[in-house]
């Protein structure tokens, strides 16, 4: 009996240790790695400069002398650049008139020209027809055939590839395809991914005259990323990021953060982007949800303790910020988490408010800053510029953490954390002009050479058309 008793208890724990060793490694074979990233740059001939948008501006029959001033006092006031880019029909006076053909090679020409980068990077490990998973998020377009069917037909892609098209999900939706490829990744062994994040701004560009509208017209630029996943561990050898842990917040039952960020025709029927004051009140709620479920999965225990300690004496206490971005109590080090931060560069006040919410530093909050200055706000594919500057300036070390924080429409709050998994130093879509950033000063050169759009006594002049 004692003997029966010893052999089952052997086959008891042979059984839970294999069942132990399977765990382990069925989650090893679900790891998300990066391999590679191609971010885009348009062509020198789509350059934007303030002094540009302001012709382009001038060209809106409806605007007044009122609507002017609010436009170019935003435009310089963002944050933006004097080397963002726009799209073609724009500069070439067809914003009221775009068509599908515009729409398509608007597309075409950022999606191909990163993923033929990305495929010529990695074409010693990954070829196109090794894809397993594609997944393209662009919010305000939808092409029939899909834009994964435009990719699959170029690059001659395997007749099983899983395609995803990910449409209205806003500046987040980097993280949301993402979120997507590393949950197919846990059902699919060796299973390689790309995902492309741009937006659709050449058709979208508002021409009427309410400003809550035209704002996206001051902030949004032509940009986008092609990126490349995997979970084959054969490959790790070769990433440069693993995913470490995401977190996603969704807002959209509360009626006030549905309605602050949404596609919309104005009484004129000039369709366009509406982003209200009532955004940042939103963007507060989200991001201290979103912290309530992060905190505990990228800060050390001993940090949470400390931090609970802090609070107690502390009770009620809370940074502020002029942004309204104000949700994280005084005390929580998230440098104990996290080397780097890329928040994502919607602009100015985005910034500001979640590196003051956070305790960053200027350090921390000037790769985004600087992404936002020399690129613009990019949508979704904002994130990668960001990551682009930490690596051209040789921040990015092995073991590294870097925490990526983003706002969409919805409302949403996507957050991720990252572990860089080799010493990282190329200088991608950076390579001109990485040597001049950061610049000594981000002011609007603008600013000076009208400077009158500040005086008030002009209120009733009009603008001639």
């Amino acid at each position: 009996m004692e003997l029966l008793l010893a052999l089952s208890l052997v086959l008891a724990l042979s059984y839970a240790f294999s069942c132990l060793i399977r765990s382990l490694l069925q989650r090893r074979d679900q790891c998300c790695y990066m391999l590679a990233y191609e971010c885009y740059k348009p062509p020198e001939e789509t350059k934007l400069s303030t002094d540009s948008c302001a012709q382009i501006v001038l060209r809106n029959k409806n605007l007044g002398i009122d609507e002017f001033r609010f436009l170019l006092k935003t435009i310089v006031s963002s944050g933006i650049g004097e080397e963002t880019y726009c799209p073609k029909n724009v500069l070439e006076g067809r914003e009221e008139t775009p068509t599908l053909v515009d729409a398509l090679a608007e597309m075409d020409e950022v999606i191909f020209a990163t993923l033929d980068d990305l495929f010529a990077k990695t074409s010693s490990f990954v070829s196109p027809s090794e894809i397993d998973i594609l997944v393209v998020n662009v919010s305000l377009f939808s092409a029939a055939p899909s834009l994964t069917s435009r990719i699959v037909n170029r690059y001659k892609m395997r007749e099983n590839v899983m395609s995803f098209n990910l449409s209205g999900m806003g500046c987040s939706a980097s993280i949301v395809a993402i979120d997507l490829v590393q949950h197919l990744f846990k059902s699919h062994k060796n299973a390689n991914a790309i995902v492309v994040s741009t937006e659709s701004f050449g058709p979208n560009w508002y021409c009427g005259k309410e400003k809550s509208m035209m704002l996206s017209n001051c902030l949004f630029r032509s940009g986008g990323c092609s990126m490349l996943f995997s979970n084959n561990r054969f490959l790790k050898p070769k990433s440069i990021l693993k995913l470490k842990t995401l977190v996603r917040t969704h807002l959209g039952a509360d009626d006030e953060a549905y309605q602050c960020c949404i596609q919309l025709e104005d009484d004129k029927g000039n369709r366009g982007f509406r982003l209200t004051k009532k955004l940042t009140k939103a963007a507060a709620k989200a991001l201290k949800l979103n912290l309530r479920v992060l905190v505990p999965k990228i800060l050390p225990l001993r940090e949470i303790l400390r931090y609970s300690i802090v609070n107690l004496t502390n009770k009620g206490k809370k940074s502020g910020g002029q942004s309204g971005i104000d949700p994280v109590p005084t005390g929580l080090n998230f440098k104990t988490g996290a080397e780097h931060f890329c928040i994502h560069p919607g602009g100015r006040a985005v910034i500001d408010g979640v590196g003051m919410s956070l305790g960053l530093s200027e350090y921390d909050l000037e790769p985004s800053r600087m992404a936002l200055h020399r690129f613009g706000n990019t949508s979704a594919g904002g994130f990668w510029y960001v990551l682009g500057y930490m690596e051209a300036k040789k921040r990015l070390k092995k073991g590294d953490r870097i925490l990526m924080m983003s706002f969409g429409a919805g409302f949403k709050c996507n957050n991720c954390l990252w572990e860089v998994t080799r010493d990282l130093g190329d200088v991608n879509v950076w390579k001109d002009s990485i040597d001049q950033y950061p610049p000594k000063t981000l002011a609007n050169p603008f600013m000076e050479k009208y400077s009158w759009i500040n005086d008030d006594y002009l209120g009733f002049v009009r603008i001639e058309h």
